[in-house]
């Protein structure tokens, strides 16, 4: 549990450095899109500033032109009908005197047809500087707001949905994580039949103060000489003998308690299921799938495929602990269709879900354990189905008539997923550790202590093999 731990914690670490080093790199890139953002604005702005300038050289270009004008005409300024304009010509008219009138006194007609000429070219000049200022001017605020600015927008969004998306990711690893620890303890705590070695549990509860003490105090008497040094055993209570203990039940050899087992005065049929290996049972009952898992699904097909969280929702304990013992004694003698068991469905769906975990071996086998992970690794979709039904055809044949089945049961299941909210990957998440096994033994037989395994790749070889399972197991006659 240590060990397991310890690994836990590694892995929390590493998902906070992956989620700093994203955080780093999501705001580096927000940075550059600000950035980007401010030199477009800059430039706008720059751009407006210098069409503002070529607008004010135009407009004293023209008021110097006026005022030649006005010169070469005759007319004096202040008899002059522009001074009877608008106040805004009015403005412009006084304001050019006020610039240049002094120098229009004493000019020949020569001088005053040079100044104009002069004077028209740089209107000119300042004219087409202007039209050029303006043409850029919104040249480059169309680019800006139709092109550039929705860019930088969606760069902005992008970068707080990949963080958005990071956190989603790890969120989901951590749950992962958390639910493989949690189990891990669980198996230690008391492991199921495939597990070797009593858990701390049954060691705990197979330790008897009484006995233990019944054997101290015989072997103190032995290393004493026997001397009696309380009251004797032997003898009448009255005189101050005491009464005899009562005979003591070596539970040492017993399991982990389960409730409910006061059922025991049914009767034995002698056919036992649960923690029996699968083609042992299979070749004593002379069928092609366990009746008991045959049993069980066509109750649930029955009453159970519109039930929200089929399968991910347990059951009551002292139910699921009685038809366990009822199926183990008398499989037939059962009635699934009766109030008690149908008015729960999760009652028995808990009872397949005990059956697959007590196997002695995993459905998917421990040999082809570590071949369906290195499948499921696998990030080309066609080529991940390909090995992963290898996989399948490689497995036993009680093996694969059982997969068959049980897939065929769960493809039903996630057929209403609109009524049971089970979708294939939230089936692939109950049933990956199941039938696969819970991964602690996965590389024992290589001489390394395999730890956890990533529940994930467990989840994505069942999900693949259920999203596939018409390829994998109906044949194109038997689909006709």
């Amino acid at each position: 549990m240590a060990e397991n731990r310890i690994k836990f914690a590694s892995r929390l670490n590493e998902m906070s450095e992956e989620l700093a080093n994203l955080a780093k790199e999501v705001d580096k890139n927000r940075k550059q899109t600000k950035e980007l953002a401010t030199r477009y604005e800059r430039s706008l702005q720059d751009s407006e500033l210098t069409t503002e300038k070529c607008k004010a050289r135009f407009d004293t270009s023209a008021e110097e032109l006026e005022r030649i004008l006005l010169q070469k005409e005759g007319e004096s300024f202040k008899d002059t009908g522009v001074q009877g304009r608008s106040p805004g010509g009015k403005r412009v008219i006084g304001k050019a005197v006020a610039k240049g009138g002094l120098l229009l006194k004493g000019k020949n007609p020569g001088n005053i047809q040079r100044q104009e000429d002069d004077i028209r070219a740089r209107v000119s000049q300042a004219s087409d500087a202007y039209r050029k200022a303006v043409t850029e001017t919104q040249s480059l605020r169309q680019e800006y707001f139709n092109f550039q600015l929705p860019r930088i927008l969606r760069a902005l969004k992008e970068c707080a949905d990949e963080i958005d998306l990071g956190t989603q990711y790890h969120m989901t690893r951590y749950a992962f994580l958390f639910e493989s620890i949690v189990l891990s303890d669980g198996s230690t705590l008391a492991p199921t039949p495939m597990d070797e070695g009593p858990g701390l549990k049954a060691v705990i509860e197979s330790i008897d103060n009484r006995s233990d003490f019944k054997m101290y105090m015989q072997n103190y008497a032995y290393a004493h000489g026997g001397v009696q040094r309380g009251p004797r055993r032997n003898g009448p209570e009255h005189e101050g003998f005491l009464p005899p203990l009562p005979h003591h039940v070596d539970r040492s050899h017993l399991g982990a308690y389960t409730p409910g087992s006061s059922n025991s005065q049914l009767p034995d049929r002698g056919r036992p299921t649960f923690g029996v290996d699968l083609a042992e049972q299979m070749a004593r009952d002379n069928a092609e799938v366990p009746p008991i898992m045959e049993k069980c699904c066509e109750a649930i097909e029955k009453y159970g495929l519109s039930s929200v969280g089929i399968y991910r929702i347990s059951g009551t304990m002292s139910k699921i602990n009685k038809l366990k013992e009822r199926l183990d004694k008398d499989l037939d003698a059962v009635n699934l269709d009766a109030d008690e068991w149908s008015s729960d469905i999760n009652n028995v769906t808990s009872v397949m879900k005990l059956w697959l975990r007590e196997l002695p071996e995993p459905l998917l086998t421990a040999h082809l354990h570590q071949g369906f992970l290195e499948a499921a690794k696998l990030d080309n979709d066609r080529l991940r189905h390909i090995r992963l039904h290898e996989r399948v055809n490689d497995l036993p044949d009680a093996n694969y008539a059982t997969l068959k089945y049980f897939l065929g049961h769960l493809h039903k299941i996630v057929q209403h997923e609109a009524e049971n909210s089970m979708s294939i990957s939230n089936i692939s998440i109950v049933f990956g550790p199941t039938l696969l096994g819970q991964g602690m033994m996965a590389n024992v037989s290589n001489g390394q202590n395999g730890g956890m395994v990533d529940p994930t790749l467990q989840n994505k070889a069942i999900e693949t093999i259920l999203e596939h399972y018409t390829d994998i197991f109906i044949d194109e006659s038997e689909g006709s």
